[in-house]
């Protein structure tokens, strides 16, 4: 049975990142414009979805703060799926003592929850876009590069590599050639689900205070400042985690496609 591609998640994407990137090109947007006359309004023609307690206009600052978090997001993901294909390949590939290190390495990160890690390490440097890209890939590439480690291993037994190592090919040539491709598919199951945690922990981090700062402004630092009004403006913080649920949601939804794509591929073969 053929796994159903998620339209509407792969269309929800699209739009946010429509929304996020391209409008502020074609529309002008004004997410830092305090209006005294609009406090804490609720969604109306005038404002779609509300006002915070300065009166800036909600819909333009989820704009400008998705530009962040999804830059955010994607910049940590890739970094941490880069690094963990390479200490996957590579652990599988050589194995012996780089293996071992690997094992080693990879049980220490894993020894402490991901989110306390996140903490300790942010707790000690100013944090900036660039800064948090950095720690959050830092804590998010163990496990890419397990799930790559145990399939390179898995490619390491099969005869062909075995040939070709006696044939003395080249190291490069062998894992560029034939085990990269190979683990391609894990890579992008990988660097989806990457991506959504990445989202998630910047969220986190900003709605405890220690990610992005005024005056600028992520999808996690908009729902810090709305909960202090929740019971008042539901909207403030509303919208920004209805963002959050639904690029993490349909990202998800794609991480599932992708993996049932892989394993009709796995079952075929």
């Amino acid at each position: 049975m053929n796994a159903k591609l998620p339209s509407i998640s792969l269309a929800l994407l699209a739009l946010i990142i429509f929304i996020t990137f391209i409008l502020p090109l074609v529309v002008t947007l004004e997410p830092f414009k305090f209006n005294a006359d609009a406090i804490l309004e609720a969604p109306s023609l005038e404002h779609i979805l509300g006002t915070d307690r300065l009166g800036r206009d909600i819909f333009a600052r989820i704009v400008y703060g998705g530009q962040i978090s999804l830059i955010i997001g994607f910049g940590s993901a890739l970094i941490a799926s880069l690094i963990g294909i390479a200490m996957g390949v590579s652990a599988g590939y050589f194995q012996g003592r780089f293996d071992k290190t690997f094992v080693i390495i990879v049980d220490l990160f894993l020894t402490f929850p991901t989110f306390f890690l996140l903490l300790a390490l942010i707790s000690y440097v100013d944090a900036s876009i660039l800064v948090l890209i950095i720690v959050i890939s830092i804590t998010g590439w163990m496990g890419t590069s397990r799930l790559i480690r145990q399939e390179s291993y898995n490619i390491s037994k099969q005869p062909y590599i075995k040939v070709l190592k006696i044939a003395d090919v080249s190291k490069l040539v062998i894992i560029f050639k034939y085990f990269l491709p190979l683990v391609a598919p894990i890579f992008f199951i990988s660097f989806t689900f990457a991506l959504s945690g990445a989202i998630l922990a910047e969220s986190g981090l900003s709605y405890l205070g220690l990610g992005i700062t005024p005056p600028q402004m992520s999808w996690g630092s908009m729902l810090s400042e709305g909960k202090g009004v929740m019971e008042i403006a539901w909207w403030v913080s509303f919208f920004p985690g209805l963002m959050i649920f639904l690029v993490t949601f349909s990202l998800v939804q794609m991480s599932d496609y992708l993996q049932s794509i892989t394993n009709q591929k796995e079952s075929f073969n």
